[in-house]
């Protein structure tokens, strides 16, 4: 098929709020140097795109500048991770005694965060970006491309269009290494599933 494309999900490198285990959303979290020194190692292995698109948080602009330096990075707020609100920057420990956090905790998709997004919310905005996403890509004729993005927007992402099925927490999104899809984007644009998902570099080594 003519209108077949290729869209990489990438998740940014470790940061620092990663290191200590802390709530990251819309806080602009800083790659650290361990998770620098790991996209370098990886850069290598990463495949080419004719564009590239980021996530508007530091630390994925960050992410794409290691990974493909010679590439143009736009900045798409669409693709941030969830706003956490009050939790942002904290630590498991620090909310494990409130009611409210461990009535999210049972349910996230659910239950509201204090100041912060609803998973309708999350995931109405995730889908607005992506239809957006693939227009442009229709508009610009583009057959290969990338998003550097969180953890939880990769994760939606591929409950809705991965070949297979799989809950949310079934999807294993590690730093610095993500997923290549490849489908009709009409399909796409119709909700419909790709047809084939590949991880992201395939050759490089897993760390840890």
């Amino acid at each position: 098929m003519d209108d077949l494309v290729v869209i990489g999900l990438y998740r940014h490198g470790v940061t620092m709020d990663n290191e200590r285990k802390a709530f990251s959303g819309w806080t602009n979290s800083m790659l650290s140097e361990t998770g620098k020194k790991k996209l370098q190692l990886i850069q290598p292995h990463i495949p080419s795109y004719e564009k590239v698109i980021a996530s508007d948080l530091q630390r994925c602009v960050d992410t794409a500048a290691i990974l493909f330096p010679d590439s143009m990075i736009d900045r798409w707020p669409e693709f941030r991770e969830m706003n956490f609100g009050r939790w942002e920057g904290k630590v498991h420990r620090e909310l494990e005694h409130m009611e409210e956090y461990t009535t999210w905790i049972k349910d996230p998709f659910s239950n509201p965060l204090p100041e912060g997004e609803m998973y309708a919310q999350f995931s109405s905005r995730i889908a607005g970006g992506w239809r957006k996403w693939l227009d442009h890509l229709i508009v610009q004729g583009i057959k290969r491309a990338a998003i550097v993005t969180h953890g939880g927007v990769i994760r939606h992402l591929l409950t809705e269009v991965a070949p297979e099925k799989k809950e949310f927490w079934e999807w294993q999104t590690e730093n610095g290494r993500g997923y290549e899809l490849t489908g009709s984007i009409s399909a796409l644009r119709r909700g419909e599933r790709c047809i084939s998902l590949q991880a992201v570099p395939s050759t490089a080594k897993s760390n840890g």
